[in-house]
């Protein structure tokens, strides 16, 4: 029987993906958002939605779900906006009411009581004094924690990408595994093989951002493989570019074939939001090179196809193939442990 997985925050199921690769079952998911969802259902039909609230969701609903089977992981990726820029500690960010609900990741834990927590934020959360909290209170349960920020590029993702990584273990002390011994993957390795937009039957393929003549005529003289809009002369930049120390030196520059990319977002398929041309041909990369990017498989099926709402679901995902890495590390610890090795019946006593 395969170990049970509860993903609490789930988005469009990039985290649960992993967890899958990684051999969990994952019985349980809970979303907020009705339209995220619908994309997670689309691609994990076997697992149960929970699409609420997560402070409306009572512990006893879960472990229903569960049949009364134990729950061995709880996972998640509590938002924390307020949060978003490394090391942007401002006030605005403490009073990002979205903050909170690191307690309602907190709340669930110590009510069900797993093996195994894991946890991944953007890197600024470590400084805040909640998330402080929450780490000496899951001690205070028994739990070995462990948390650091990992770049995931070191991890079997083709992509720049630092976020924060929490491990817990009541079973034994826990640490989060360095840089994989894995090649780099690159861009190349995971969308040179698709064909141009205009030939793939694949809907996802076929979106992109679409501009201006100006701006199409800007994009065609930017240098293949890597290129930087700084590389066009001067009369070419466009105004909010001409300005100095201006910010976002990536917006419009082209991702390379044999690097790792920038950082997928929410603006993914923008090329004013950051690194995001092709790069090769002369447009922003397609919604099904971004999630190829963020590890998904290209079978992967989304509930929308409007190009903002499409990115953004991208973006916010957990990359499956780092949350695999955690989840293979963990399912090593939980299958050579005494407690997974005496446990003939796996449901729970209470």
């Amino acid at each position: 029987m395969r170990p049970v997985a509860v993903d609490l925050f789930s988005g469009c199921g990039g985290l649960s993906e992993g967890l899958k690769q990684a051999g969990f079952d994952v019985r349980v998911a809970v979303e907020i958002d009705e339209e995220t969802s619908k994309t997670y259902k689309l691609n994990h039909s076997e697992t149960i939605m929970i699409n609420k609230d997560i402070k409306k969701v009572n512990h006893q609903e879960i472990l229903e779900s569960v049949q009364g089977n134990k729950i061995d992981l709880i996972a998640g990726c509590p938002p924390c906006q307020g949060f978003s820029k490394i090391g942007n500690l401002q006030k605005k960010g403490y009073d990002d009411e979205r903050n909170e609900l690191i307690l309602e990741f907190y709340r669930v834990i110590k009510e069900i009581l797993p093996d195994f927590i894991m946890m991944e934020n953007v890197p600024g959360l470590r400084n805040y004094e909640k998330f402080k909290w929450v780490v000496d209170e899951l001690k205070s349960l028994g739990y070995f924690i462990d948390y650091r920020v990992v770049d995931i590029a070191d991890y079997g993702v083709p992509q720049r990408r630092k976020r924060l990584v929490l491990l817990g273990s009541k079973l034994q002390l826990i640490q989060i595994p360095d840089k994989i011994n894995l090649p780099t993957k690159t861009v190349r390795d995971f969308i040179f093989h698709l064909p141009k937009p205009k030939e793939s039957d694949d809907p996802f393929h076929k979106i992109h951002s679409s501009h201006s003549k100006k701006i199409e005529k800007i994009i065609s003289m930017i240098p293949r493989d890597g290129g930087s809009r700084k590389e066009l002369p001067k009369k070419y930049w466009l105004e909010c570019h001409k300005k100095e120390n201006i910010g976002y030196s990536d917006v419009y520059g082209r991702l390379s074939w044999d690097k790792v990319s920038s950082t997928i977002t929410g603006g993914c398929m923008n090329p004013s939001k950051g690194r995001f041309l092709h790069p090769e041909e002369n447009r922003s990369i397609t919604a099904r090179e971004a999630a190829l990017l963020q590890t998904f498989p290209q079978n992967y099926q989304f509930s929308v196809t409007k190009k903002v709402s499409l990115a953004q679901m991208i973006g916010n995902a957990f990359p499956p193939k780092f949350s695999e890495m955690q989840g293979k590390y963990i399912m090593d610890i939980l299958k050579q442990s005494k407690v997974w090795a005496e446990t003939t019946n796996r449901k729970l006593n209470n």
